[in-house]
């Protein structure tokens, strides 16, 4: 039986959806600037928020890297707010009309983007997700029914408070937006399941959330990214150029999944290059693990083991290898990658276009940092998470991966298969 909290929300979600999903654009973006000034007008109190939930995570010995990813800076409200800005500027997929065409039986078919109805997202321990999410499924016409980590509780009730007074603001139903605060593990898997109530589930997180939702769900899901991201320096790449990408895919912020987790490095260069990459390294105390060549090369590598070239380790420790051919590189690339972000540093233009044909990833990089697959840096807004899998959206989600389409069809009296004498009898 579902849990009666459940329940009362996923009812208010199906009302809102219909009352949303006919909401005109004016009236959304209205709602999505009267959000981002709430979100600066209660900057203080979504701190103040913040700092308790720090001071807990602190206590359960979360790591550095981890607490770095719950903390909330006034840039990253601000960024946040302006997050709302942009999305209430960018065109609204809801009812547009695509491919519309007349068939030989006279009738005009169209496909028109709408709404998933009501989704679910279900997210760790980052509250910019909550503001991020929530703009990006109401200008897509979707409502929806948060569930954060309990590390972010105290933030993410906070930014709601913001949120729902933008909707206010704009005369719209504040259930559009709702927050799970029970962090219980019941709680959740009963959530996974709201098939009554739930269109699509869509996790955000580390490997053990998502396989945890992939387990337990019976609601459709949309698998988002674990980032077991690779770097791959050829023995045609600039190393100066190879060195300012590998310090920020990696030292930037480790704790996300588009920072690279994996090194690989031709053994052309690896005499010249790797002692270079681990003085730029030093300053952020990576702890590199490195395979028998690396090791012999840097005194101060730690043998790699076959489980950490699998690892998203979301803190300062790379696993490095150094690979005989640039199909040797590949061929690992394609044993351990998660699909997420993949990068080469070359300047051959035709192993770049090799790399492009040869990877299978949501994003593939030549010449740039992986920390780029982000929905923002990509003209989308802002992004419901990187989706890793192929089916119905890949990359960094914006607002048309959160629509569907349906088939609209104008006709004038047209029948199929039905004479007049046949249709008598």
């Amino acid at each position: 039986m579902m849990n009666n909290m459940l329940e009362t929300m996923g009812r208010q979600a199906k009302i809102t959806a219909n009352i949303l999903r006919k909401t005109k654009t004016a009236q959304k973006n209205q709602a999505l600037l009267a959000m981002e000034a709430a979100l600066i007008k209660n900057q203080a109190a979504i701190i103040v928020a913040n700092e308790k939930d720090i001071a807990r995570a602190e206590e359960r010995g979360l790591t550095p890297p981890m607490i770095e990813r719950l903390t909330l800076t006034p840039d990253r409200i601000q960024a946040m707010a302006d997050s709302n800005r942009q999305i209430a500027g960018l065109p609204d997929p809801v009812g547009y009309i695509e491919e519309m065409k007349t068939n030989e039986d006279g009738l005009r078919i169209g496909k028109q983007r709408v709404p998933l109805g009501v989704i679910g997202i279900i997210y760790e321990s980052r509250p910019n997700v909550t503001a991020d999410a929530a703009a990006l499924c109401f200008k897509s016409g979707n409502t929806v029914i948060l569930r954060g980590g309990k590390e972010a509780l105290e933030s993410n009730q906070a930014i709601l408070v913001a949120l729902r007074e933008g909707l206010k603001a704009a005369d719209l139903p504040i259930e559009i937006i709702q927050l799970i605060t029970d962090p219980s593990r019941e709680l959740a898997t009963a959530f996974m399941q709201m098939n009554e109530y739930l269109d699509c589930l869509i996790p955000r997180g580390g490997a053990g959330l998502i396989q945890n939702v992939l387990k337990n769900a019976t609601v459709p899901v949309i698998e988002t990214g674990v980032g077991n991201c690779h770097l791959y320096i050829d023995k045609d790449a600039d190393l100066e150029m190879a060195t300012r990408i590998l310090v920020n895919a990696k030292c930037d912020r480790p704790s996300v999944c588009n920072a690279i987790e994996n090194l690989i490095v031709h053994t052309e260069i690896a005499d010249a290059f790797l002692p270079v990459f681990a003085e730029a390294l030093q300053p952020y105390a990576v702890e590199i693990r490195g395979d028998e060549k690396t090791c012999a090369i840097l005194p101060q590598a730690i043998p790699v083991t076959a489980e950490d070239y699998d690892t998203e380790f979301l803190d300062m420790t790379l696993a490095v290898k150094v690979a005989s051919h640039y199909d040797t590189a590949v061929a690992h690339i394609q044993k351990h990658s998660t699909g997420h972000s993949e990068i080469i540093v070359t300047d051959n233009y035709q192993t770049a276009l090799d790399f492009h044909a040869d990877i299978d990833a949501a994003a593939v990089y030549v010449n740039a940092s992986s920390r780029f697959t982000d929905g923002g840096c990509f003209g989308l807004g802002g992004e419901i998470g990187i989706s890793t899998q192929k089916l119905h959206a890949r990359g960094p989600m914006g607002l048309n991966e959160l629509t569907s389409y349906k088939y609209i069809i104008f006709g004038e009296g047209q029948i199929r298969g039905l004479t007049g004498d046949t249709f008598k009898r």
